[in-house]
């Protein structure tokens, strides 16, 4: 034991400076303490003592401290200064020497007490048989369907996500009062979400292309028909009865006037023959069978082969346009316009040489002052890359350095990232401040998207001062790198007002950070996230596959397990969203049998269950 003192007390001594200089940054952010609301104050002192401590690296320390069987510290982010005492007091009493009592911010029994009350506030009560919570991401057939809303609520949904940057104030109210109704009805919590749309830097309009519309039957693999093209022809716009593969819209007299069993001949776009068979009449229009595959476009001429019909002919409606997307290779050249001008595809000679590059919009021609030469881009989540060749006034001309082989399809409203650029975009945008006069009358919590600087979160709370919602909940949507950067500002920021959340949205974070950092980065979320006591909502193609094709791929099934270690987790919708909801309810039960954040629990497995008797 003697010999053993001096290596004792100098693992002490490690400890009272961690000690030390963790007490030294809370002390350093007094002012910014002093502006945290009082339910976050301890949490906001174990934050500034967790980054103080990560600071270091306390590999060898932490080595040391588990081959002696003491905590290696390898849990201590929600209570950083009472594990740094237990280990200090543990090591004294080896060596001997007197204990030292000091006053901690965070308890280790108000750790998880803190962790629970702050999510309660922001998410809800605890769902049954689940810790960790669900929300689902709305789609606008669910201002309509009620039935589905009542469903999700039943299969586990405890959040519902409205999106701001789709749809508008008249759909988020068709959804808002599905969702009251359904709470009332069934008589099961679901806080509601708006997420802002935030400085989104997207693609601009495509020009538009022929409004033509391709129907095709389904075939086997003999290429004999499996089944037929359903098609729906109206007058008034009335939606379809049952599921169709495309709807037609033509004169209302001429569609009442039509029976079952009527043959409608044409001739498609490509001077094809072609005829539909009148299966089902209804009041506003006809349900039609399509055995050929058919390419339609506004003023194709129908003719129905019926002698008693007063009028045998009329023409096909306005059809939407179809969008020509762009075609990028390696390579290839694209020029980034300030103007709103429509995108279109490059255009080439004869022999296959580009006369004119293609060129697109953006939606912050803003950025167009902040871009450099050299500087990387990338377009719809990392699917095409590319370089900043050269910035003009009004256009960036980009170089594309990766796109798939065959190519890859640009198309409008699609994500741009410039991970490496300094945008600062730091202000609210007039959508976002419009949106803003309708959230606070029905949200329970507001997502700041692209929350990059703690002078966002301050413009975000002066705006919802203006409209006397100080106390509704913010939480901050972290995906961008500049964003993960300053998170600890951020952190710091938004525990001003209460409840507070964090977000971790994955696909913008991934492309902004690197696919291959995404592991890492999410972590440190996670590491920051549960020492300032803040739930975090895990987001971004979580059973993505399940929720729209009604089957998961198995890296899913272990990417969902692994979302238990957050304290919410956003589904996608799609047509498979009940199973989706279902399973993710299954398997986070499973596992919170198992893993507690990060720390394994030991309960017994069932493996393998050895017999009492030895075997030969």
């Amino acid at each position: 034991m003697p010999q053993l003192k001096p290596h004792y007390r100098n693992l002490i001594a490690q400890l009272s400076d961690l000690q030390k200089e963790a007490l030294a940054l809370e002390k350093k952010f007094s002012g910014v303490i002093r502006k945290v609301h009082p339910k976050f104050k301890k949490s906001a002192k174990n934050l500034l003592h967790y980054l103080s401590l990560r600071q270091h690296d306390i590999r060898e320390l932490q080595e040391a401290l588990s081959l002696l069987g003491l905590s290696s510290l390898g849990r201590a982010e929600g209570h950083v200064l009472a594990s740094l005492d237990a280990v200090h007091s543990q090591l004294c009493h080896l060596a001997e020497c007197p204990p030292r009592q000091k006053q901690l911010a965070v308890s280790f029994f108000e750790n998880r007490e803190l962790l629970t009350q702050h999510t309660q506030s922001l998410l809800g009560p605890l769902p049954e048989n689940r810790t960790t919570r669900i929300m689902v991401t709305f789609s606008t057939d669910l201002a309509t369907d009620y039935d589905l809303v009542t469903r999700m609520m039943k299969a586990g949904m405890n959040c519902a996500r409205i999106n701001c940057a789709h749809d508008d104030e008249k759909i988020w109210a068709a959804m808002v009062r599905n969702i009251r109704k359904a709470e009332r009805e069934t008589g099961l919590p679901c806080a509601i979400l708006f997420d802002l749309m935030g400085p989104k830097l997207r693609t601009g309009e495509l020009t538009e292309g022929p409004r033509v519309i391709a129907i095709r039957p389904i075939h086997n693999e003999l290429g004999l028909i499996a089944s037929p093209a359903i098609v729906w022809l109206t007058g008034t716009g009335a939606a379809s009865p049952i599921i169709t593969d495309a709807v037609l819209p033509v004169e209302d007299n001429w569609v009442t006037q039509l029976q079952e069993g009527d043959n409608i001949t044409f001739r498609d776009t490509r001077g094809r023959k072609r005829s539909l068979s009148v299966i089902r009449k209804e009041k506003k229009g006809v349900v039609a069978h399509l055995l050929k595959t058919s390419y339609i476009a506004t003023g194709t001429k129908l003719i129905v082969k019926n002698k008693t019909v007063a009028d045998s002919t009329t023409k096909v409606g306005k059809l939407p346009a179809i969008e020509v997307p762009i075609l990028l290779k390696k390579d290839h050249f694209l020029i980034l316009n300030r103007d709103p001008i429509p995108g279109a595809p490059a255009q080439f000679d004869a022999s296959g040489h580009i006369l004119k590059p293609a060129h697109i919009s953006c939606t912050l021609p803003e950025v167009f002052d902040k871009v450099k030469d050299g500087e990387p881009i990338l377009f719809d989540d990392g699917e095409i890359e590319g370089i900043i060749e050269e910035v003009k006034q009004n256009e960036l001309l980009v170089k594309i350095t990766f796109a798939k082989d065959k190519g890859s399809l640009l198309r409008a409203d699609k994500g741009i990232n410039l991970p490496e650029s300094k945008l600062h975009l730091h202000d609210l945008t007039e959508k976002d401040k419009q949106d803003l006069k309708f959230i606070v009358k029905h949200a329970d919590i507001v997502n700041l998207s692209f929350a990059n600087h703690p002078v966002m979160v301050e413009a975000l709370y002066a705006e919802l001062k203006k409209h006397r919602a100080d106390n509704l909940a913010v939480m901050l949507k972290i995906e961008t790198k500049e964003g993960f950067k300053n998170l600890p500002h951020l952190l710091l920021a938004v525990m001003q007002t209460y409840p507070a959340g964090i977000m971790i949205a994955r696909g913008d974070l991934a492309v902004e950070c690197g696919w291959q950092r995404l592991a890492e980065v999410q972590e440190e979320i996670l590491w920051l996230c549960e020492a300032s006591h803040i739930p975090v909502v895990w987001a971004t193609q979580v059973l993505e596959t399940l929720a729209k094709k009604g089957r998961p791929s198995r890296a899913e099934i272990t990417d969902a397990a692994m979302a238990q270690r957050a304290d919410c987790v956003m589904l996608n919708k799609g047509p498979h969203i009940i199973e989706a909801i279902t399973m993710l309810h299954d398997i986070m039960h499973r596992m919170q049998e198992h893993q507690q954040k990060k720390t394994s629990r030991l309960r017994s497995l069932h493996i393998s269950e050895l017999s009492t008797e030895a075997t030969d």
